[in-house]
């Protein structure tokens, strides 16, 4: 394997559920969250989310990174929206289950594409994006950490497990 491309997948993996120096990653974040915790919302503001819609959020941008990098208009989320999905109705325990497998599937499919990925696309342009395929893969594990932090942050000021 490229050694870019396996320096991009220490750096993705590392992000979601690596052992890691920088703290908690995204997977390691959401690990024993009960529903009233992914539920919990800080005051009544708009915009201000819950654990449970950045659990979706995270899973819709892998989804378009991996149709950015694969340049393919047919692969879609398996959920209706974008960016911020809806949450179920009801939101019970086996919908948060079934929600945080679909992060951690979204997480090996992109994975997959990013193993699969030809050295010479990396500095091209994503599909229907300004950015490079090598900014995708960078900015999604930013994107991971990033959401990390905040579920944690969630966590904390709603009184729930670190």
């Amino acid at each position: 394997m490229d050694a870019r491309i396996r320096l991009l997948l220490e750096v993705f993996d590392q992000a979601f559920a690596g052992h890691s120096w920088h703290g908690t990653t995204l997977s390691g974040s959401l690990r024993g969250v009960t529903v009233a915790q992914a539920l919990w919302r800080p005051g009544q503001g708009r915009g201000r989310h819950n654990i449970w819609e950045i659990t979706l959020h995270a899973a819709y941008w892998k989804c378009i990174v991996r149709r950015r990098l694969a340049r393919d208009p047919a692969l879609k989320f398996p959920r209706p929206g974008s960016d911020w999905p809806e949450l179920p109705k009801p939101p019970d325990e086996d919908a948060w289950r079934r929600d945080v497998a679909l992060l951690k599937r979204e997480h090996a499919l992109l994975r997959r594409a990013i193993a699969r990925l030809d050295p010479a696309r990396l500095g091209r342009r994503g599909w229907r994006s300004q950015w490079t395929n090598v900014t995708h893969i960078y900015g999604i594990a930013s994107h991971d950490l990033y959401h990390a932090g905040q579920i944690q942050l969630l966590k904390r000021l709603g009184g729930g497990a670190r």
